[in-house]
């Protein structure tokens, strides 16, 4: 009996000692550590009122934010994410409307007639979704808060920029996150169509840079109920700085030059009328794109002029709606020192939710994470919280009912 127990034993030492069990067993202990580590409730910097209401209509804002545990660090979510997110499947209805200087903006909507919530279509809440810096109706995390809307009985639209949409350039005109003229079009239109339809505004990337400068604009007068941004990059000079380090550039930054170059070359015919287009394909960072193009197309006398316009970080105390952003301390686009945190801790209607790891539109969760996120959970949430509990939500951001958008 004691023979058999030794030789027992020793056999399973040999196993355990084995190179590829030591490493595999490290390798685990290792990525248990770092999923330990980062697994951290997020801080939510708002005002006591603000954030009771989110921890009683929105309590994911509580839960830990356990990252993928293979998957840490902001640049390695980041490319994760753009890599192995799904794509659920959407049939789009597609709007082409004209806008004032003879221009045209594509809306994909999505109705959402089905809706057993809301039947009638002219009170169905409605979520206008703005997509990031090269994105479109397309992009994997629309589609995601797409169908957290849809479920929940919302009808939902995507606001895509000019020239990103499929659809031809008309004038000499795109876009830049500082002219708010076609969002406020957009929100026109659709405030024409359904009169009796709250609005919550969303957007990603640089499409929440134009939701916040916006809302700043408008003030009370936005036709929003509220607003909800994703990774906004809050000082676009602060995130220009970040994105041109070198390992920033090398993996995102001359990505998305390309893309910017590749967008407008679709439509050279009309924009070489009005920029040296050849100089501006030798674009190598965003910001030289931006001080080739975008500046000169929207009349600023320079590009740190157009960034300082761009940046919603001082134009905050000006937005009268409940607004909730969503950002991570690890996001290469948006650096954590350019977080506006005292200004949006005085003001009773804006909240940052902050969490330690996230990257740019990612916040992976799960051993494979193709599936929703932790923002798509967290938008579902909020966006369920304002059209549900207007009032409430309201009187938590100190909002009486005359200053109503």
């Amino acid at each position: 009996m004691l023979l058999s127990h030794w030789e027992l034993w020793r056999t399973c030492w040999e196993c355990v000692s084995r190179p590829y069990t030591v490493f595999i067993c490290s390798l685990t202990a290792a990525l248990y550590y770092l999923w330990g580590r980062k697994s951290q409730t997020p801080a939510l910097v708002s005002s006591q009122a603000f954030s009771a209401f989110l921890h009683k209509h929105c309590p994911v804002v509580a839960e830990p934010f356990s990252p993928t545990p293979w998957c840490w660090g902001g640049r390695l979510q980041t490319l994760v994410c753009a890599v192995l997110k799904s794509r659920p499947p959407v049939n789009y209805r597609n709007e082409l409307i004209s806008t004032v200087d003879g221009g045209q903006i594509s809306l994909d909507w999505m109705d959402n007639k089905d809706s057993a919530t809301y039947p009638e279509s002219s009170t169905r809440p409605t979520v206008l979704i703005l997509p990031g810096l090269i994105g479109n109706s397309k992009q994997s995390y629309v589609l995601h808060a797409l169908n957290q809307a849809t479920r929940r009985g919302y009808r939902c639209v995507v606001f895509n920029n000019r020239g990103l949409g499929g659809e031809e350039l008309l004038t000499p005109v795109t876009y830049c996150a500082a002219d708010t003229s076609d969002l406020e079009h957009v929100v026109h239109h659709i405030k024409g169509l359904y009169p009796s339809a709250p609005v919550l505004g969303a957007g990603v990337s640089l499409g929440g840079m134009l939701l916040l400068n916006y809302l700043a604009r408008k003030r009370s007068d936005s036709g929003m109920v509220a607003g909800f941004t994703i990774s906004i990059p809050w000082n676009a000079l602060k995130s220009a700085a970040s994105m041109e380090e070198p390992l920033n550039w090398l993996l995102f930054n001359r990505y998305l030059t390309a893309g910017l170059c590749s967008s407008v070359t679709r439509h050279r015919k009309v924009l070489e009328k009005v920029v040296d287009f050849d100089h501006v394909l030798k674009a190598q960072t965003i910001r030289e794109f931006d001080e080739r193009f975008t500046s000169l197309l929207f009349g600023y006398e320079s590009c740190t002029d157009y960034y300082f316009d761009a940046s919603p970080d001082n134009k905050l105390h000006n937005t009268a709606v409940p607004i909730l952003c969503l950002n991570a301390a690890d996001d290469p686009f948006s650096p954590q020192h350019a977080l506006p945190l005292t200004t949006i801790q005085s003001l009773p209607n804006v909240a940052l939710l902050l969490t330690a790891c996230g990257g740019h539109i990612a916040f992976l969760q799960g051993l494979f994470p193709r599936g929703e996120s932790y923002m798509e959970r967290l938008f579902g949430q909020f966006v369920q919280a304002a059209f549900e509990h207007p009032k409430d939500l309201r009187k938590a951001c100190g909002i009486k009912d005359e200053q109503r958008s």
